[in-house]
């Protein structure tokens, strides 16, 4: 018995009793992945509401995928591939993206899930190969028993980030080679939900889970592996934004109304956009009206989406408010994606989430009939007539480079003098007033590109115009910095440059992983002198900080005044 056990991935010692347990799964927590992350690694709790026992089932789940890559990647090289496995793969990398999943049965459901896949994985490459694998098979590649939520807890903890036996150096890139994948798994998630895959992003992505297992490779083969997923993720938003715009149509510039309209009210949170076509298309002629919230501001500028005369408006700003708006929003409020906070019980009966977003005790909706959750806001009083101030939103690639001729004139004339890219992540930890006051302080002939839910410290302003050009651009959601990648390489072949040469500076925040795929893209594509801040990531050694400051010259954040200073002369 004892040797089943040990094969199956538990020690005799561990299970005796609940209260051990208990005791181990609370204390091995260590997570460092999102920029808050308390003292370099939150070890009682999450700063995000994350509790020990779903950090450790987080951990379990990305050990458990790392054994299904390892055979996964075996049998492509046989030419033996499984869309199950495959598409498994971006949902238990999304789930354990930050603030995305905190239900611990739910997570202990996938870990049971990648229990079977390991299996099929396995018997896929044995069929292929013709036969059982040679030589060893790293321990996360072994089968192991599904177990109950306690059980799958006590496992993870024993399969946490830390690994003292790997040098912290390969340590550190391999933990940035996951959390990239995190990030781009998350995009190619949302794709796949309205239609669009990629074998490329799948191949990858057991290839390099894989490598992780594997002892024999060295540093620079894992810097190798971060610059590819770099482009596995520059080729992921580029399928995300076919996807949106083959289905909405291009953004085109939008006044969004922050304002509210008297009726019933359900508020949109996350990064979906098929999700809320099928509620708009649900709610169409109801006497409700749809507004977004954080991510989904974007979605105004996008004609499939603004011809639903009842998406009235933006309610609130980025997600590290939510507690206190969404208290003061008197309708159903959902999420579609990450981002959700621990609910306060003001507003915690009238929330709902969807898809892979969990929170204990609220209600999830699966598929999409969203019946439930027009019933709650016809319940609810929703909000009286009160029209406000309007932004603008919907400057993507194609908008931009429509008026290209009118840019490149107004650089040529000195009329624009340098372009800003202040974008990335929000959140709550000190220090991000710094991208206010950077905004605040660009000079007046020079404009400000923006996008995810960084914009909403500065977005509200009136930055003005430069002979009929908007001083701020609002690019959209997080994943279009695909369309700032598409403006900078138009730009820099209009003016015969590298983009490196352009008079363009960026100015990034970060929070969690998503960020962490977007950086590596643009390190894949040789972007350098990037300013990132708040802070920088806690999983980067001081040894590969250097390294990116010696190839790419990226630096920290310092002041507004200073960074200007230096960038402007």
């Amino acid at each position: 018995m004892k040797k089943i056990m040990q094969w199956f991935g538990f020690s005799t010692s561990a299970a005796n009793t609940n209260k051990t347990t208990k005791e181990e799964v609370m204390s091995n927590m260590f997570c460092y992945q999102c920029e808050q992350a308390a003292n370099g690694g939150c070890t009682k709790v999450g700063v995000c509401g994350k509790q020990p026992d779903v950090a450790a089932l987080q951990d379990q789940l990305v050990y458990a995928m790392k054994g299904i890559a390892y055979w996964a990647d075996k049998a492509r090289t046989k030419g033996a591939k499984d869309q199950e496995i495959d598409r498994f793969m971006l949902d238990g990398l999304f789930t354990t993206v930050t603030n995305v999943d905190f239900s611990a049965d739910e997570i202990a459901k996938l870990v049971r899930q990648a229990a079977g896949l390991r299996d099929k994985a396995q018997a896929l490459f044995e069929s292929a190969n013709g036969g059982p694998n040679a030589g060893s098979v790293p321990e996360a590649a072994r089968p192991f028993a599904p177990g109950t939520t306690a059980e799958l807890a006590t496992l993870g903890a024993r399969h946490g980030v830390k690994d003292d036996s790997i040098d912290p150096d390969v340590k550190s890139v391999q933990e940035i080679l996951v959390y990239g994948m995190k990030g781009y798994a998350a995009y190619a998630h949302h794709a796949l939900v309205i239609g669009l895959e990629n074998d490329d992003i799948y191949a990858f992505t057991h290839k390099a889970l894989a490598a992780t297992l594997d002892k024999n490779l060295g540093l620079m083969d894992f810097v190798t592996l971060a610059m590819e997923c770099g482009r596995i993720n520059l080729v992921t938003m580029e399928l995300l934004n076919k996807a949106n715009t083959d289905s909405y149509g291009h953004p085109v510039p939008t006044p969004v109304q922050l304002g509210t309209r008297a009726g019933k009210a359900i508020l949109v949170s996350g990064h979906d956009l098929r999700m809320l076509e099928e509620l708009l298309k649900q709610t169409e002629g109801t006497g409700v009206n749809v507004y977004t919230h954080g991510e989904m501001l974007p979605a105004h500028g996008y004609p499939g989406l603004k011809k639903y005369s009842h998406l009235a408006g933006n309610f609130g700003g980025a997600w590290q408010d939510q507690a206190k708006e969404f208290a003061n929003f008197p309708g159903a409020i959902i999420f579609n994606t990450n981002c959700i906070q621990r609910p306060a019980e003001s507003y915690k009966d009238r929330l709902f989430t969807w898809g892979l977003v969990q929170w204990p005790d609220v209600k999830n909706i699966e598929g999409w009939d969203f019946s439930q959750v027009i019933r709650k806001a016809r319940e609810l009083p929703g909000f009286p007539e009160n029209p406000g101030k309007e932004i603008l939103t919907g400057f993507g690639h194609n908008a931009v480079l429509g008026v290209a001729d009118k840019v490149i004139a107004a650089v040529k004339a000195g009329q624009i003098r340098h372009f800003f890219l202040i974008g990335g992540c929000d959140g709550a930890k000190s220090g991000r007033n710094y991208y206010t006051e950077f905004a605040e302080k660009v000079p007046k002939d020079c404009v400000i590109l923006t996008l995810a839910c960084g914009k909403y410290r500065f977005n509200k302003l009136d930055f003005g115009d430069i002979g009929g050009i908007p001083r701020l651009l609002d690019i959209g959601q997080c994943n279009d910095a695909y369309s700032a990648i598409q403006i900078a390489v138009a730009l820099a072949g209009a003016f015969e440059c590298g983009v490196n040469d352009l008079p363009l500076s960026m100015i990034l925040s970060w929070y969690e992983q998503k960020a962490v795929a977007i950086l590596l893209t643009l390190l894949h594509l040789g972007i350098k002198n990037i300013k990132l801040g708040p802070t920088l990531p806690a999983f980067i050694t001081p040894n590969v900080l250097n390294f990116l400051v010696e190839n790419f010259n990226i630096a920290p954040i310092a002041t507004a005044e200073e960074d200007l200073k230096q960038i402007l002369g």
